[in-house]
């Protein structure tokens, strides 16, 4: 018991502080808002390093790769890992909306009266075509845009292409490689001072939003966050445990839910998969994920692969078609529902709030009017902690999956044997 307090000690204190925050919240209520300054002192530090953290941690970890066959391999990997478990949440997320049916007796009369003043924003809003959203979605006009949280896909693009240009210039590039070393040894020392602050930040952050969130889950969208909560409840613990054992056996069972707890912690006081990142890497890591794995996994994960945003497409999509009385039971549309979910965990922005792509997506594929997109915004709102819970701690088991197929099936037991002949 010792040895695990001993151990654990910040995750205890920074889980402590999350609930106190919890219980703040419920007593004060809206009033618990007074807080969120504090809050956002600690998401803003973070958000601070996000840019330059994903930049040096993919760069580096592509271009100091022993080959580009591995890099092949890795990227390989992940594609297939991110595909896999992402199909599994749209399929599960269809059978529960369609079993659980949260649009039964609601009225889209009811619904459009919630948009309150979103409806303004809606208007405004412009619709864009599916291709040129994908456009959109990897690429930027311009460099400096590079530089925003809001581009972390197309950031990431960057990365990638910059880590394989300079491992590809062999020796005339080992200066860059080892500047991008030494940078992401950098970013991560800063990510370390900042987590002194996370107990207080992320207390008053979760007592502000639970104060604010409290009176807002209202008949159908309280049925759609039930549904959700019992679905990612079943995910979480059913599926990862299921990830974890092809990953690696009952040891990586026991080795993912060793370290679990903090990066499950911090996803859902920030509500932000990218605010999650630094956390991420450090205990995917500590799960025995070789480095260049982890740093282009949990930056890459981030931003393409969300099994909670799958999820939540999932809902958003049966929501509309239920009220408006659309059909969804027949294959094709099944599919299409499958297919557009699918597309929404990619395309969402890894930040709080960073559900609006994802939803006009949805509008658009499916023709519905811009006005209808409080409707979803609303669900967004509701879901968003258990929602970054999957997608932001599903990167981490999606990371020892990718190490079973790059490394084989021995590698966490490699990695035991190697530290313990390293000790004695």
């Amino acid at each position: 018991m010792k040895s695990f307090l001993k151990n654990q000690k910040s995750t205890l204190i920074l889980l402590g502080a999350i609930i106190l925050g919890g219980i703040v919240g419920v007593i004060l209520g809206p009033k618990a808002s007074v807080l969120e300054p504090l809050g956002n002192l600690f998401i803003n530090l973070l958000f601070m390093i996000i840019v330059p953290l994903v930049f040096f941690s993919v760069a580096s970890a592509i271009a100091n790769m022993s080959g580009m066959k591995r890099l092949s391999k890795i990227l390989g990997s992940i594609v297939i890992v991110f595909a896999a478990t992402a199909l599994v949440a749209a399929v599960i997320g269809l059978i529960g909306a369609l079993i659980a049916n949260p649009t039964k007796g609601v009225d889209a009369a009811a619904m459009q009266g919630l948009m309150g003043s979103a409806s303004e924003t809606v208007q405004k809003a412009e619709k864009v075509g599916v291709l040129q959203q994908l456009v959109n979605t990897f690429t930027v006009t311009d460099f400096m845009s590079l530089f925003s949280k809001k581009n972390m896909l197309q950031l990431i693009v960057f990365s990638v292409l910059f880590g394989i240009s300079t491992a590809m210039a062999e020796e005339k590039g080992k200066p860059v490689a080892k500047f991008l070393s030494s940078g992401t040894e950098v970013m991560m020392k800063i990510v370390n001072i900042i987590m002194y602050y996370a107990p207080i930040g992320l207390g008053c952050y979760f007592a502000s939003i639970i104060g604010q969130l409290g009176t807002q889950i209202l008949e159908g969208y309280l049925r759609v966050f039930i549904l959700y909560v019992v679905l990612s409840i079943i995910y979480y613990f059913g599926f990862f445990s299921l990830y974890a054992f092809l990953a690696s056996g009952v040891q990586g069972i026991k080795t993912f839910w060793k370290n679990a707890i903090a990066p499950s912690v911090t996803a859902l006081a920030t509500c932000s998969s990218a605010a999650s990142i630094p956390i991420n890497l450090e205990y995917t890591k500590k799960m025995g994920v070789p480095s260049d794995i982890a740093e282009t996994v949990i930056p890459l994960g981030a931003n393409t692969h969300k099994d909670g945003s799958v999820f939540g497409g999932v809902m958003k999509i049966v929501f509309l078609l239920g009220i408006f009385g659309k059909d969804m039971n027949s294959a094709s549309s099944i599919i299409t529902i499958i297919g557009v979910s699918f597309l929404v965990g990619a395309v969402m922005g890894a930040i709080p709030g960073g559900g609006m792509i994802g939803e006009m997506l949805i509008i658009s594929v499916y023709g519905f009017p811009p006005e209808v997109l409080p409707i979803i915004a609303v669900i967004s709102t509701i879901i968003d902690a258990p929602a970054t819970l999957l997608n932001s701690t599903g990167n981490t088991v999606c990371a020892m999956l990718v190490t079973r197929l790059v490394e084989g099936k021995k590698w966490l037991e490699d990695k035991v044997n190697n530290t313990k002949e390293a000790v004695m």
